[in-house]
């Protein structure tokens, strides 16, 4: 039934990527999430309990997507997972289209910290340098603290973030 699901959906020649969430596949990255915001669409198919029969990912080239090392019920969740991540890199979803560039992940690196009004919470005070007013000043705390959080968090993403390039 799936084989026949599959074929419907999408066609012999269909260029869009077939992908299966799946716990064993590939682990979803920024990089490939950028990939499909660009391409022409996917077709996302969801296992339950046990997943998919393996005759069927191979006879359809199925693309098995990981969104982590855990257990899901079906792979549902995950393709809202998928979704969401994609969806939000089309043109118009963000209302400006820079706010996603510093974001985690989009330069290999975790995002810095935030910071709101007001400036003092419960004895904590916005750090100096974001209040400063000095653009470049800001630009290289937001990295540096990238940096720290990255090796103190995901020390896995140092290896292949983006050199500071300003």
């Amino acid at each position: 039934v799936l084989a026949k699901a599959v074929d419907h959906a999408s066609p012999e020649g269909d260029a869009r990527p077939r992908l299966l969430m799946s716990p064993r596949g590939k682990p979803l990255t920024q990089a490939r999430v950028r990939e499909l915001a660009a391409g022409p669409g996917a077709v996302i198919l969801c296992g339950r309990f046990e997943g998919v029969d393996q005759r069927v990912i191979d006879a359809r080239d199925l693309e098995e997507v990981s969104i982590g090392d855990f257990i899901l019920s079906g792979g549902e969740p995950a393709a809202l997972v998928l979704l969401d991540a994609v969806v939000r890199l089309l043109p118009g979803v963000m209302g400006n289209a820079m706010s996603g560039e510093e974001e985690s992940f989009e330069n290999g690196l975790l995002e810095h910290p935030h910071y709101t009004r007001p400036q003092e919470f419960e004895g904590r005070d916005i750090p100096e340098v974001l209040i400063s007013g000095n653009h470049k000043k800001i630009a290289a705390w937001r990295r540096a603290e990238s940096e720290r959080l990255t090796a103190e968090r995901r020390p896995d993403l140092l290896a292949a973030a983006q050199p500071l390039t300003k």
